[in-house]
């Protein structure tokens, strides 16, 4: 069975008058904090994002020209297993 203790009503209403404010004080920090961060950023320029952008392309056609290298050679020495082992062509 659960225990409550008896609060009296004054201090209730001062509770959610605490919660409330407290509440806005949070979110005022949070703003500041926020636009403290923004401050910081700093934007790429046109070249940096020419250089990462053909950093990420080359990469993708070169693992996808690894994988098609490497599930070929999978693909061949299955069918070789198979075909050894009395399997049909």
């Amino acid at each position: 069975m659960a225990k409550a203790i008896a609060v009296p009503e004054k201090d209730r209403a001062q509770q959610g008058i605490n919660r409330v404010t407290g509440f806005f004080y949070r979110t005022r920090d949070f703003l500041k904090d926020v636009r403290g961060e923004m401050r910081k950023v700093v934007t790429p320029t046109r070249a940096e994002v020419r250089a990462t952008t053909t950093v990420v392309i080359v990469t993708v056609f070169t693992f996808a020209a690894f994988f098609y290298v490497v599930d070929s050679v999978l693909d061949q020495a299955l069918k070789a297993l198979l075909h050894s082992l009395g399997g049909t062509q």
